[in-house]
């Protein structure tokens, strides 16, 4: 990872999630051409990096590329709007960088969310840096507007979590294998292994007897009243699967069922967690997820 020299940049700064490094420094060069004032804070080549060094340096621009190995581009941004503070600083402006997927570039066009393909053309990325530029102009000039007026202005972190929610649930629909088109039944029942156990016995479990799912290292975690069970399939392939009206997701790695949700607490710095009945364990809901209790 390269960083630049600590203090105040003459221009904006930037951090490039990628983790092909011709790549990055492709995309490096080629917008040291397109804006010659855009600082590279720094280059990262995976996801858990990338979210590191966002909250760590605090850039105005985000470029990450969609596949990183561990967390995606897009669970990468997930995770960082969770943990950001937007009322110290604005979330940064986000680009993803992606290899060309038609239903991909509709669902970045549907969400209003830029993106590059590779590899990265010139005509293309002036148009984004053209964008970035404006972007960034008009949000100096509301915390400008806001200081003078002595008002807090709008929160823009609920509308950059609408995108990114939004985005996800429609790639979701594209992951290889996955289920839940016109006329495909929701899941009804898991092929699932108990937990501590080598994986030699295989349970048919009732859905309906899940409280919640939770993706952990190369499982997911099947919780139910009576126990914890291993499933080996992802749980980016079982949402499409799951009823939504029976299942909400609170968290990119968890999903519960609806139903079974006792309360739901606000701590002192404003994140939310929920308590299921039938579970101890208390829940945390990303930022994400937060419009399913807006009464809170």
């Amino acid at each position: 990872m390269k960083t630049i020299a600590t203090g105040n940049p003459p221009g904006p700064t930037a951090l490039i999630a990628e983790d092909e490094p011709l790549l990055a420094a492709a995309l490096k060069a080629e917008l040291a051409r397109a804006w010659p004032e855009l600082q590279i804070a720094a280059t990262v080549g995976d996801g858990a990096s990338a979210v590191q060094q966002a909250l760590a340096l605090q850039p105005d621009v985000l470029f990450f590329d969609i596949r990183m190995p561990g967390l995606s581009g897009l669970d990468a941004a997930a995770e960082l709007a969770d943990a950001w503070d937007s009322a110290a600083r604005p979330f940064p402006a986000l680009v993803f960088v992606t290899a060309y997927d038609q239903y991909a570039v509709q669902a970045f066009e549907a969400q209003a969310v830029d993106y590059l393909l590779k590899p990265v053309q010139p005509a293309r990325l002036q148009k984004s840096v053209e964008k970035l530029r404006a972007d960034l102009a008009q949000r100096a000039q509301a915390a400008t507007d806001k200081e003078a007026s002595g008002t807090t202005g709008v929160d823009g972190m609920e509308q950059t979590a609408a995108q990114l929610r939004q985005l996800m649930a429609a790639l979701q629909q594209t992951v290889p294998g996955a289920a839940g088109g016109a006329g495909t039944p929701p899941l009804r029942q898991l092929q699932v292994s108990p937990a501590g156990s080598s994986g030699s016995v295989i349970r048919m479990l009732p859905l309906a007897e899940v409280l919640f799912l939770q993706a952990a290292d190369k499982y997911v975690r099947v919780v139910t009243a009576a126990g914890e069970h291993l499933l080996r399939t992802p749980l980016k392939e079982l949402l499409p699967q799951l009823d939504a009206a029976e299942f909400w997701q609170i968290h990119r790695s968890t999903v519960v069922r609806a139903d079974a949700i006792e309360q739901i607490e606000r701590d002192e710095a404003g994140k939310l967690h929920l308590s299921l009945r039938g579970s101890a364990e208390r829940l945390a809901v990303s930022r994400l997820y937060a419009h399913l209790f807006k009464a809170m």
